[in-house]
């Protein structure tokens, strides 16, 4: 009893592991499912990851699953393994703000498909992790609960908008979580808490409700920029988690089909006489020297332990920022939001008011279009003589909590949205992109390498991620708020 005890107050390791662990019955759901919420009950009320928690609900499905295993059936690849969901995400059932108060009492009577094929696949949604409101901003506060902190140092942002997530997966409350990226909001919460975080290529991972429906203004929006995918501390799980999430659906219409081998990691020696771009600014951006100095290590080291060679290049592309934001406000339902605001007495504030009140023309939209065109080709054409280009994934590490971004970067003033240079890119062409740890500060922050594949070339970029983790090892480094002992013999 006293070993059941430990173990259910250990930190839950690997989905992988853990489900291995479930289905062979030397640890039951439940007890995993426990172990989660003692661990989200003995730390996050210094971060605030969590928004909503559905503590019947899980404990139900995971019964359920050991009376499944008891009677010799065949349970699902993540069967027994508690995950969360950002706040984005709908979950039938379960309470879904979207970060805002027009949302506050929400609940939805259908969750998104990548939900349904989770929890299909066996996984036990524990709750709901902080976003941003409606995601607009890279940070991880909003006008209704409490600001997600960072796990390596608490007074300081966790990133966003997949924030509550980023800060769940990386102090050991849950082994991995859904995110969502519309322009960064995986990799750069993944990047400033110190674990992998990746948005597969546009299409693979199919979005529904999500982003494309018409009864819930403000959540309906980004549909060509938008994607779901994982944050996790390992990149299998990552893969695990993506294999399952994958493949067409018929709500979606940009979803594609499945490809066996899209997910799949290959060895190390594969990747042997792979071309590698690296920029360490992308020609315009405003990077922080020791941002610049720890992924300019990291890079190299990566080309020379796998064999591969490395060129230190730029694309050859303008700031996009301007078109990203151009693009962001065509998919925003600025009409719906207005009028969803004006009913309920409400005033946006930060990046989503000042994008509201924004004054856009039909010539904006449409110059933001055709700069999109230019981007994708020219990044095409780039790639075709690379197979993987490596940035930092921000400017700068951490900073403190409840701020849109540091005023200087660099020694040179910025705008807020200036330290977030790297991620929409892939948003914008729809290819690849991963973030890995790659190293920390001198203050002891995590700061991420971000790697980013050839359209619809996700197994390099995951297969890249994974020799990096085997090269660089992040996982026996704890944050300093994190769950302590883990699960024994698991």
């Amino acid at each position: 009893m006293a070993e059941a005890d430990s173990r259910r107050g250990a930190v839950l390791e690997t989905a992988s592991s853990l489900a291995r662990a479930i289905r062979s019955r030397s640890l039951s759901a439940r007890e995993a499912v426990a172990a989660a919420f003692e661990s989200i009950d003995a730390v996050d009320g210094m971060l605030h990851a969590f928004c909503t928690l559905d503590r019947d609900a899980a404990f139900a499905r995971a019964d359920g699953i050991d009376a499944q295993l008891a009677r010799g059936e065949a349970v699902g690849p993540l069967a027994g393994v508690p995950i969360a969901v950002k706040d984005l995400i709908a979950t039938r059932g379960l309470r879904t703000t979207f970060g805002s108060p027009l949302y506050a009492d929400f609940v939805p009577d259908e969750s998104d498909v990548v939900v349904e094929r989770l929890e299909a696949a066996g996984a036990i949604v524990v709750g709901k992790t902080n976003v941003s409101e409606f995601g607009y901003g890279p940070v991880g506060h909003n006008p209704l609960f409490p600001t997600t902190r960072n796990p390596w140092n608490p007074a300081l942002t966790s990133g966003g908008s997949s924030a509550g997530t980023a800060a769940a997966v990386a102090s050991g409350m849950v082994p991995f979580g859904l995110g969502s990226d519309g322009g960064g909001s995986i990799r750069i919460p993944a990047a400033l808490c110190g674990v992998f975080g990746m948005k597969a290529s546009w299409g693979r991972v199919p979005l529904y409700p999500g982003c494309r429906d018409e009864r819930y203004p403000g959540a309906s929006g980004w549909e060509s920029l938008e994607h779901i995918g994982p944050l996790s501390r390992t990149v299998a799980d990552a893969a695990l988690a993506l294999a399952v999430m994958a493949g067409p659906s018929p709500n979606d219409r940009h979803s594609i089909p499945a490809e066996a081998a899209a997910f799949r990691i290959a060895a190390p020696d594969a990747l042997r006489g792979l071309r590698i771009a690296f920029s360490a600014d992308l020609g315009f951006a405003a990077v922080d020297p020791e941002i610049r100095r720890l992924t300019t290590a990291a890079a190299l080291r990566f080309a020379d332990a796998l064999g591969c060679s490395i060129e230190a290049v730029d694309p050859p592309l303008p700031d996009p920022q301007s078109a990203f934001e151009a693009i962001v406000a065509l998919d925003t339902d600025r009409a719906g939001l207005r009028q969803l605001a004006e009913a309920q007495g409400y005033r946006f504030t930060g990046p989503l008011g000042r994008l509201l009140e924004g004054a856009w023309s039909a010539d904006d939209f449409t110059a933001a279009i055709m700069a999109r065109k230019g981007i994708v080709n020219a990044m095409s054409r780039f790639m075709s003589r690379f197979d993987l280009l490596l940035t930092p994934t921000t400017s700068v590490a951490a900073f403190e909590a409840d701020r849109e971004g540091p005023d200087r970067i660099d020694g040179r003033p910025v705008p807020a949205s200036a330290w977030t240079p790297f991620s929409s890119l892939a948003n914008l062409t729809g290819q690849p992109a991963a973030t890995v740890p790659a190293g920390f500060t001198r203050a002891g922050l995590p700061v991420g390498l971000q790697i980013m594949g050839r359209h619809l070339d996700d197994a390099t970029v995951l297969s890249a991620s994974a020799a990096f983790e085997q090269l660089l090892p992040w996982g026996d480094r704890r944050p300093l708020v994190a769950v302590g002992a883990r699960f024994a013999n698991a």
